[in-house]
């Protein structure tokens, strides 16, 4: 049997040393670009919070203020209480302190007078007039003047003591009670400070107001001030003709935001249906007109989510309301 000669080449392997190593190059180039094209090897990218992400971090610090607020109020409450009831004691401490002043005054001045001049002329007469059978008698009865005089000035300043005692527990409160008020304040101040800075980081074309939900996509300036017009307005009565600022009626609320944004729409849904540009129910946005039913006899102001703010009736005041209660006749894009 015939043996293949040791310089033969084996078909199909290759005998130079560098070509495994460049198949394990390429190997590795062919997987890390399978990796990277899979998103395994990718750089982590920083995604900016969401929308609802910055509300959810809003309505936490929400939750902590609450209970901030609650006890700033209670300490308020408490405060003005013990300040009307120190007002109350020192009314009542200020006869007492004259009366006090007046015996005081009174046993200084008897003090004084026998003092420098010895017993008054009255007191001497008593003295040297006095039969022998009445002296004890008329030394007794000077002797119960002045033991009446200290039991009155006695009774007086207990009286002043104790209004004074009150007074002072209730000063130190108010002390107490002020410096908790500080406090609060500071802690509600640096809260405050948070949820602005977080509100800032919403987008611009965010809108957020106390009255409605907070409104994304608001591409427009313009659209942008009407909302929040519009929303400042919730809680005001529905009257027919009314155009505000205290009341309105549909397209007078309308008419009165877009003219805070600078656009001038007539008074009269059939009008404000013919100077706006028409949008298709898909293409609406955040600021555009809705108007309902057939004789386009309602109008409000899209928000987005199916919800508007309209003037619905009378007796209903301006509110944030499904677009869904009423017959949709399309939307209109003032300016």
């Amino acid at each position: 049997m015939a043996t293949m000669p040791l310089h033969r080449r084996v078909p199909g392997r290759s005998h130079r040393p560098g070509g495994l190593r460049r198949a394990a190059r390429g190997l590795v180039v062919l997987v890390a670009a399978t990796a990277v094209g899979a998103g395994l090897l990718a750089a982590p990218a920083y995604a900016e919070p969401s929308v609802e992400q910055i509300e959810a971090q809003i309505d936490k610090q929400w939750r902590q203020l609450e209970p901030t607020i609650e006890q700033y109020n209670k300490v308020r409450a408490q405060l003005k209480v013990n300040r009307e009831k120190s007002k109350d004691i020192q009314k009542k401490i200020q006869p007492l302190a004259l009366e006090t002043e007046l015996a005081m005054n009174r046993v200084g001045d008897m003090a004084s007078r026998y003092y420098i001049s010895g017993p008054s002329q009255d007191l001497g007469a008593v003295l040297l007039n006095a039969k022998p059978d009445m002296l004890g008698e008329q030394m007794a009865f000077l002797n119960r003047l002045a033991a009446e005089e200290r039991r009155q000035l006695e009774g007086v300043l207990k009286i002043k003591r104790k209004y004074d005692g009150q007074k002072a527990k209730l000063d130190a409160l108010i002390v107490d009670q002020e410096a908790k008020e500080k406090q609060l304040a500071t802690k509600k101040k640096q809260i405050d400070a948070e949820i602005k800075r977080l509100e800032k980081t919403l987008p611009e074309t965010s809108v957020r107001t106390n009255n409605c939900p907070t409104v994304n996509g608001v591409v427009s300036a313009a659209a942008r001030t009407a909302i929040r017009t519009a929303c400042a307005q919730v809680g005001k009565p529905y009257v027919w003709g009314a155009t505000g600022p205290g009341s309105f009626d549909c397209s007078g609320l309308t008419q009165y935001a877009y003219k805070a944004a600078g656009i001038y729409l007539t008074h009269f849904t059939g009008a404000q249906w013919n100077e706006g540009k028409a949008i298709s129910r898909a293409d609406a946005r955040p600021g555009d007109l809705v108007f309902f039913r057939s004789d386009l006899s309602h109008v409000g102001l899209y928000l987005g989510n199916n919800q508007m703010v309209h003037a619905p009736r009378a007796g209903k005041p301006v509110n944030v309301s499904p677009i869904t209660t009423m017959p949709v006749a399309g939307f209109r894009r003032p300016g």
